[in-house]
């Protein structure tokens, strides 16, 4: 299989979760930054424009992170990172799901608002007059999963998922753009040494 990667959050999540799961893909690499996904060659992969991509042997590419990692966790059921029951599943998209929606889509749109503006403007919608609101939403969506993490050593519960990799991701590029943690979210920064420590966390 071969993944098409680029720089930035989604990509590594999917870098992170392969390597969760013992599988070795085939890197290739999108320089968005020069807007190579903006291109004729990269729209006939993907026309949505966006990393990641993973193709197939057959030559099926899928994109969309979500849809990656779900067809890998069936290609590959062990170790489980979205979960081995009908139950252990519902749990871990329940919180992929919030994180998705509390931090990553906020963070995002904040920053392509704000800091990200001169390189997204043209791309993509973006909205300036809001990127100090949807920061603030992140915010606040950090700061209801440092509530809720309490004691676990994981988002969903004992065990490592995609839940916590998504978080992660999401947390480190925010730690890049202005968006990171708050000192008093003693939780989340453990949480985040935990996850900082597996061997995936240090995949370029």
């Amino acid at each position: 299989m071969k993944l098409y990667t680029s720089i930035g959050p989604n990509p590594r999540v999917v870098r992170m979760f392969a390597a969760e799961k013992g599988l070795s893909l085939d890197h290739v690499v999108v320089d968005i930054i020069a807007g190579e996904n903006r291109q004729p060659a990269w729209q006939a992969i993907n026309p949505t424009g966006t990393t990641p991509v993973l193709e197939l042997e057959g030559g099926l590419r899928i994109a969309e992170t979500t849809a990656i990692c779900e067809y890998l966790e069936e290609f590959r059921p062990a170790p489980a990172l979205i979960g081995a029951t009908p139950e252990a599943r519902a749990v871990t998209r329940m919180w992929w799901r919030r994180v998705d929606l509390l931090v990553v889509q906020p963070m995002t749109a904040g920053f392509r608002g704000a800091e990200g503006l001169s390189l997204f403007q043209k791309r993509v919608r973006c909205l300036p007059q809001a990127a100090d609101d949807l920061k603030q939403s992140a915010r606040e969506g950090l700061a209801w999963f440092e509530a809720q993490l309490g004691d676990k050593p994981y988002i969903a519960g004992d065990a490592l998922t995609v839940a916590d990799l998504l978080l992660f991701c999401f947390v480190e590029f925010g730690a890049l753009v202005g968006q990171g943690l708050d000192p008093a979210h003693r939780r989340l920064a453990a949480w985040r040494e935990r996850i900082a420590a597996r061997p995936s966390a240090a995949l370029p």
